[in-house]
């Protein structure tokens, strides 16, 4: 398997793309931290990779919280001995107009966010050197024609891209390989807006040429796991859609 004998730490896992990132992470091998704010979820993510014959933990974490990041890299180190995979894709999401976006939803989002990524890099940039991989998440909110409802937001997700291409060239002598998505898929947010929204949400299907969303297993976790193996080892630094061809990204 591509990903045997290294260890993964991805939050928001409980769910959604997180969920199924950590599926595929364990299908191919990989040991996964599980990690979210609610514990029920976690085990639930962790007993499927279990009944698959996979290894995983699941670990409660406030990625809002720079104490409850510290304790969680400490548990995942001390359970699993080392750390060569991080995915960093845990986020609140301040959606709305700018004018209907409060203080503390950016704020929360920023902190959740762009702040949590730079923090959790830099925590588990030591262990990570060698043969580590950073993937973010984002967005290609920002290359709307009509950002309308999508600036706070976009404006979260547009950090994170410019720190992920920093550490892209600031550690990549060091072994790590530092990527961002930017992903489409069947999230329960996403679900939700499509089952009570159904003419905006087939309307918005019918810009992505493949006409379909992303699963979260099969068409996101699939790709991160070929981005953290030896098959990508010369990929750093790239933004990447996995939207069946939507965004334009130049």
């Amino acid at each position: 398997m591509l990903l045997t004998g290294k260890t993964a730490l991805v939050t928001g896992a409980g769910q959604g793309v997180g969920q199924g990132i950590a599926l595929a992470l364990a299908a191919e091998g990989a040991r996964v931290a599980v990690t979210g704010r609610t514990r029920e979820k976690l085990v639930d993510t962790c007993d499927i990779i279990q009944q698959r014959g996979g290894e995983a933990l699941p670990i409660v974490c406030d990625v809002k919280s720079l104490s409850s990041m510290e304790g969680c890299l400490a548990t995942v180190l001390e359970h699993f001995g080392g750390l060569q995979i991080l995915v960093n894709n845990a986020q609140e999401v301040p959606l709305g107009s700018l004018d209907d976006v409060t203080d503390e939803s950016f704020t929360a989002g920023w902190e959740s966010g762009p702040l949590a990524t730079f923090r959790l890099m830099k925590l588990c940039r030591p262990h990570l050197s060698g043969d580590g991989c950073i993937i973010n998440l984002a967005s290609a909110a920002a290359m709307r024609w009509d950002m309308t409802g999508y600036g706070a937001y976009a404006a979260t997700k547009e950090a994170i891209r410019a720190l992920t291409r920093a550490a892209a060239c600031e550690w990549g002598a060091e072994g790590i390989r530092t990527n961002v998505i930017l992903p489409h898929a069947k999230s329960p947010g996403l679900n939700w807006w499509m089952e009570n929204r159904p003419e905006e949400a087939a309307a918005f299907v019918a810009t992505i040429p493949q006409k379909r969303v992303g699963e979260c297993e099969e068409d996101i976790g699939r790709f991160v796991v070929m981005l953290c193996s030896d098959a990508s080892s010369y990929v750093n630094g790239q933004s990447i859609a996995l939207d069946g061809g939507q965004a334009n990204l130049g």
